[in-house]
């Protein structure tokens, strides 16, 4: 039987229509990015710690994907930068405390492709009263980084963070009384906000208030002296698995785990105060250092049927990595001319494209600092001075490699890492320079 030509035409605008119909049906993926503040991978059960406990976190690398080559900047405000915009502090960092007013961020990407944005924990990106004159509101309020929702401590004001926090929520500085603990209000407030967006696509952006110092006691404290460092850290660390294990389980009670994507990231490495045991070895905290001590984090991704479970993975990551990532997994736009790369096919199981190196430029204060930078791959380590370490087997950087001591594994390695790092800008903003 011949079929008319309009009649024809007619069944496939049905059958277009139709799948148009399904497409739009399909929800979109959301996207939450949670980020503890100072704490390495040292300290997490399921990369080998037997010192904290981290059950929730571990239950994400167990039934999710764990990453074991994921490097930070060294200091929370540069890794802040570099992870809400994709590029290398090189290009766009300025100031500590500060992220210019021409960047554009992960909440401004997110925003622009239909989605609710929200963020809660630690800002420090505008240049607070406490800062001098100079640095003093240079930087981003949380609405002009394409946030329509926030709950977070020192955008304008510094106050205090943990017990009777001072906080400011979607505008309106808060004062609470000594009944509230401030990384509670934040998780509180992202929940709520979950809550009322799941029918919609959703950013949670979460840059946790935990486990920064002070080391006080948390309100799950056996003791409250304040003066046991190492032992409060620790019940810090619980309390920040806590607050993770309750928005995950948000997630599931509202119906929309297996399409929201949770990344867990620590911001830079533990305090220089802190020692840990990890695998029998004694690990000093490395804060503010560019070796695996100040760099290395964890990075650990949920989200069921899609990440696959028990997975780990030893590609690199860069913190550039996380803006390109989590647009590719919500379906937005990914921006040309970005240092990240995506990694969301490896988070479906998928081989990828994986980073030969990364690039680390680190100048946290460029008005008095001079700049360091590396490159490396998952053993070998370049510094901008020529010093070159098989981090594999010298994680201290105590030795590095002369020439006439290196094998033809460690030249190759060396020419490609020395490529790579030319490729690179070897000098920012050694000036202050602020948007107007």
């Amino acid at each position: 039987m011949r079929i008319a030509p309009s009649m024809a035409c007619l069944i496939v605008a049905t059958i277009l229509a139709s799948v148009a119909g399904a497409a739009e049906q399909t929800p979109r993926t959301n996207v939450i990015l949670i980020m503890a503040d100072d704490i390495g991978y040292e300290c997490f059960g399921c990369y080998g710690s037997r010192q904290y406990s981290t059950p929730n976190i571990d239950a994400m690398a167990a039934e999710g994907m764990r990453f074991t080559h994921c490097y930070s900047q060294p200091l929370c405000t540069p890794s802040r930068v570099k992870l809400m915009t994709g590029l290398s502090n090189a290009r766009n960092y300025s100031a500590f405390s500060v992220l210019n007013k021409s960047q554009k961020t992960i909440g401004d990407y997110f925003g622009d492709a239909g989605f609710r944005t929200a963020v809660a924990g630690k800002w420090q990106l505008y240049g607070a009263e406490h800062y001098k004159p100079r640095f003093r509101g240079k930087g981003t309020l949380p609405g002009e980084a394409g946030f329509e929702n926030f709950c977070l401590w020192q955008v304008d004001r510094l106050g205090e963070r943990y017990k009777a926090p001072l906080l400011q929520i979607d505008g309106k500085n808060r004062q609470f009384d000594k009944s509230h603990y401030g990384p509670e209000v934040a998780c509180d407030y992202l929940i709520d906000f979950m809550k009322r967006s799941k029918d919609e696509p959703f950013l949670v952006y979460y840059p946790m208030i935990l486990v920064h110092n002070p080391f006080v006691p948390t309100p799950d404290s056996q003791s409250a002296n304040k003066k046991q460092k190492q032992r409060n850290f620790e019940d810090m660390v619980a309390y920040m698995d806590k607050l993770v294990g309750r928005i995950v389980t948000t997630t599931e009670e509202l119906g929309i785990a297996e399409r929201t994507l949770i990344l867990f990231v620590g911001d830079n490495g533990t305090n220089k105060k802190i020692t840990s045991q990890l695998n029998g070895r004694e690990i000093q905290g490395g804060k503010g250092l560019m070796t695996d001590a100040g760099t290395r984090v964890a990075l650990v991704a949920l989200q069921p049927g899609t990440v696959p479970a028990g997975r780990v993975c030893e590609d690199l990551v860069d913190f550039s990595d996380m803006l390109p990532t989590t647009l590719q997994a919500a379906g937005a736009p990914v921006p040309d001319g970005l240092d990240g790369r995506s990694f969301w096919p490896q988070l479906q199981g998928q081989t990828g494209t994986p980073r030969e190196w990364i690039y680390c430029y680190y100048c946290s204060r460029p008005e008095r600092t001079k700049p360091s930078r590396f490159v490396r791959d998952q053993r070998w380590k370049l510094y901008g001075d020529g010093r070159f370490y098989d981090v594999a087997n010298d994680v201290l950087e105590k030795s590095p490699i002369q020439q006439v001591e290196a094998g033809r594994a460690a030249a190759v390695a060396k020419q490609k890492l020395a490529a790579a790092l030319q490729s690179m800008p070897s000098e920012g903003q050694s000036l202050l320079q602020f948007d107007r």
